[in-house]
């Protein structure tokens, strides 16, 4: 997006070599930290969804911080994606990649009724496997996702455009280029 959104991007810590050298984390704790920038990236993702979806997903775990606000904005119902194995009901998953192996995500077999318009929305887009993962587990269930928001893209990692080519609109407030 445009410089609108340097007042968010301000409120972004950026924690070098974390997880591991070489790698600069962003950290949208910081952000979430300060109500006011927090009251305005819900603002203004919600002004930037154009047809109001019946649920918010949010991606396990500061996903849920950002969708559950956005779902409150929305007047919309939360749907929660989560690492396998943390939900108490039947569930369905979706494996993916990750660097050194592979992971699982999962939601309630009965979270979203077939023909359901989804948003999807996490804090960060990196590679765009834990996003596409969740975008198929959402599919599988016989939803749409409608476009997916992001609080932070790291454009050179790939995801966004990943999800674009799956159909996917995606948007983000504050972008990190070269990380």
């Amino acid at each position: 997006m445009s410089r609108a959104n340097d007042d968010l991007r301000a409120l972004i810590r950026t924690i070098p070599d974390f997880p591991r050298p070489g790698v600069m984390f962003r950290d949208v704790t910081t952000l979430l930290l300060d109500a006011k920038g927090f009251a305005a990236a819900i603002d203004r993702i919600a002004r930037s969804i154009e047809t109001k979806p019946d649920l918010v997903a949010g991606i396990e775990a500061r996903g849920f911080v950002v969708a559950a606000a956005l779902a409150l904005r929305l007047g919309t119902g939360l749907l929660l994606i989560r690492k396998d194995g943390k939900l108490p009901g039947a569930t369905i998953g979706e494996d993916y990649t990750l660097e050194y192996g592979v992971d699982r995500l999962a939601m309630h077999i009965d979270a979203c009724a077939p023909g359901a318009r989804v948003h999807l929305v996490d804090d960060l887009i990196a590679t765009g496997g834990t996003a596409l993962a969740a975008v198929r587990l959402i599919a599988r269930a016989g939803a749409a996702v409608t476009g997916a928001s992001f609080v932070i893209d790291l454009p050179d990692l790939g995801g966004a455009e990943r999800l674009r080519q799956q159909g996917v609109a995606v948007q983000s407030l504050v972008v990190f280029e070269g990380d």
